[in-house]
């Protein structure tokens, strides 16, 4: 069954050597999250000035990490539901060793 969120027409301006397109439904959830987690950053860099408690900055880092993470979370949600499943379709194993590549930088 076609996914009604995919728009096979959507394509990136970087380069990939594979043959499928990008597709991001979720790119504004993406761009808000973000905003959020280097407001928590920003947030941190004024504790550090103000000379905060220790445990309240490591409390506020915590709140970036599990800003970006979530963040990742879900561009890799849309990256296997569109992306992925594209390139299983069109046999490009490439595109999964790069997904691979990837998480094993994003969780190093």
């Amino acid at each position: 069954m076609p996914d009604p969120t995919h728009d096979p027409t959507h394509t990136h301006d970087h380069a990939h050597d594979h043959d499928h397109a990008h597709t991001h439904v979720h790119t504004k959830a993406v761009l808000n999250r973000l905003s959020r987690a280097t407001g928590h950053l920003e947030s941190v860099q004024r504790m550090i000035q103000d000379g905060r408690s220790c445990p309240e900055v490591l409390i506020q880092l915590a709140a970036v990490r599990s800003a970006l993470n979530n963040t990742a979370k879900l561009i890799l949600k849309d990256h296997i539901e569109h992306c992925v499943v594209d390139a299983v379709e069109s046999n490009d194993m490439k595109a999964i060793e790069e997904l691979n590549r990837a998480i094993d930088q994003f969780i190093d």
